[in-house]
């Protein structure tokens, strides 16, 4: 089970987790709602190739009092009438719930390689129901053998949390053919986490690392990690963590540590890249009517972050062991962490060899921070960070010496204006910034990819009265958006080759007095642009208010 915060954003979590199903709805002090739809996103569904394809039920499991219990565990094995080559993988992931109960995280694990994680939605006492699919088709690697599969979702079920989540997972194989041709996958997936047969992750505390040492082919050309990780307790909601010195004076509401956090890549102990965390909030975060029926970004379908560690690999064909680290910057609290590699090697020559030739990668980020009074007890925090760096370095190769370079530049701020004893904080912050990898070839000309991204959140919170568990009064209003987008160079432009646009806004209120339920309510909308995965724009606008849909438009954006 995930620590709750200690300050009241965990705490509104903590409390209401043991409410049954509020709705959402415009936030209105005398709306009491007591159930709400079955959860809805407005992600593009995965497209599906009009080809021959096999679905196989790789798990379904009851996941009632799991929380100290080894993950579900099994095997999955490629099915006798689609045995490849295939176009694409789908993976499926559904389940259904009632009664009270936490939101709860949950992973998915083939051969070893997380393939999944996410986080299930707060049920209500009639019931809800959901499901997402993800394309996996990246670990057809690993999908072409027989794989052990490992299945976690720590969930308590006792006399007050009574849902058990009845949860199936599926993968449906598409045979290529003609007009749909096999999937272009890495020559090997090679899995970083912590088990095979149980959960992979590995949860850190405040400074620790999770290092792993492998021994990778001597023949590499490509080098990319896939990573993951996630905040718990105090840092499950990390973006609204203010100074230490502040958070020590009103420990009942404010977490401490700052808001900065980076996740850290190291290659035998070199720095080789960064991520920013995107800021994920679970169903139960901030005020649970936020989010019904509409999840918050990366809830259901969390995103990993991709690191090119090409540069690093004319050190790593030398045929003997190299460690891999993951450090969460700045934890205030544990985090969960993960990474696959997926490499490709010369299939011309048995070796490759190469230097990094260049890293101006520091692990230590120069963070501003300023607290700033204003009228009455409010307190101005502004925190802000640059990120600047490049590694490089060559292979020689079947095809001749190839020069890669990456470059990324990130840029933070985040400001907290904190009143009112630490009851009331508006947060707004930014991370953006882009990652330019540059292939130049002995034979041939070069090529620059760039990924771009922006996540923005605003969160309003307020908590008028909380005096215990019966008697509170929680309200927020939160803006929170995901902005992606891939380009390639051309001259003295940029291409776009996707795009994408995820904009959650919510509003929502929960109360109690004297034990009874006076306040549930709340609205939500969703707005997905972008490219979709078959390279269709698409154009996805939902909104709800008092648990239900009241608009769901997919519009022609072409």
């Amino acid at each position: 089970m995930r620590m709750r915060a200690a300050g009241v954003l965990g705490t509104a979590a903590l409390l209401c987790a043991a409410l049954l199903g509020t709705g959402t709805a415009q936030a209105d002090q005398g709306q009491i709602e007591t159930n709400y739809q079955n959860p809805v996103t407005a992600l593009p569904p995965v497209s599906q190739p009009d080809t021959h394809h096999c679905t196989v039920t790789a798990m379904q499991n009851d996941f009632g009092n799991t929380i100290s219990s080894p993950a579900w565990s099994g095997t999955v094995t490629p099915p006798a009438d689609c045995p490849g080559p295939w176009s694409k993988v789908v993976l499926n992931w559904s389940g259904s719930v009632q009664g009270r109960q936490y939101d709860r995280l949950a992973g998915v694990w083939i051969g070893g390689a997380e393939v999944l994680r996410t986080s299930t939605p707060e049920p209500t006492q009639q019931g809800i129901s959901w499901s997402l699919e993800k394309d996996v088709s990246e670990f057809i690697p690993l999908l072409r053998q027989s794989q052990p599969i490992a299945v976690s979702l720590g969930n308590v079920v006792n006399s007050t949390y009574t849902g058990v989540y009845h949860m199936k997972l599926t993968l449906t194989y598409y045979q290529a053919d003609h007009r749909y041709p096999p999937a272009h996958t890495a020559d090997q997936v090679l899995p970083l986490s912590a088990s095979t047969t149980d959960a992979g992750w590995t949860y850190l505390n405040p400074g620790q690392s999770s290092s792993k040492t492998v021994t990778l082919p001597r023949n590499l050309t490509n080098v990319r990690m896939e990573l993951y990780a996630r905040g718990g307790g105090c840092d499950e909601q990390w973006f609204d963590s203010t100074p230490t010195d502040l958070a020590n004076k009103y420990p009942n509401y404010l977490c401490g540590g700052g808001p900065y956090r980076e996740v850290q890549v190291s290659v035998d102990g070199r720095p080789a890249g960064i991520a920013q965390p995107y800021p994920v909030v679970y169903s139960g975060g901030i005020v649970p009517t936020l989010w019904r029926p509409i999840p918050a970004v990366d809830q259901f379908v969390t995103q990993a972050y991709d690191l090119d560690l090409t540069p690093f690999a004319g050190l790593l064909v030398d045929g003997k062991p190299h460690t891999f680290t993951v450090t969460p910057y700045g934890a205030a609290d544990g985090w969960t962490v993960d990474s696959t590699l997926f490499l490709d090697t010369d299939h011309h020559a048995a070796q490759t060899s190469g230097a990094l030739t260049e890293d101006t990668l520091s692990l230590s980020p120069a963070v501003t921070t300023t607290e700033t009074p204003g009228a009455g007890d409010l307190v101005n925090v502004r925190v802000s960070a640059q990120r600047d760096w490049t590694t490089a370095g060559w292979l020689d190769t079947s095809a001749g010496r190839i020069r890669t370079t990456v470059s990324q530049h990130a840029h933070y701020l985040n400001t907290d204006a904190v009143s009112n004893g630490g009851q009331k904080q508006v947060v707004a912050q930014r991370e953006d910034g882009a990652t330019v990898v540059t292939t130049d070839p002995q034979h041939g000309h070069a090529t620059s990819v760039k990924h771009s991204w922006d996540y923005p959140i605003t969160v309003d919170s307020d908590v008028p009265v909380f005096t215990d568990d019966n008697n509170y009064s929680l309200t927020a209003t939160v803006h929170q958006g995901r902005i992606l987008a891939d380009s390639v160079s051309q001259g003295d432009h940029w291409r776009t080759l996707d795009s994408t646009r995820d904009i959650v806004d919510a509003t929502g209120v929960l109360a109690r007095t004297n034990g009874v339920t006076s306040a549930a309510d709340g609205q939500d909308s969703e707005h997905w642009t972008g490219t979709t995965d078959a390279g269709a724009c698409y154009d996805h606008l939902i909104r709800a208010a008092h648990g239900y849909v009241t608009l769901d438009r997919v519009s022609d954006c072409g």
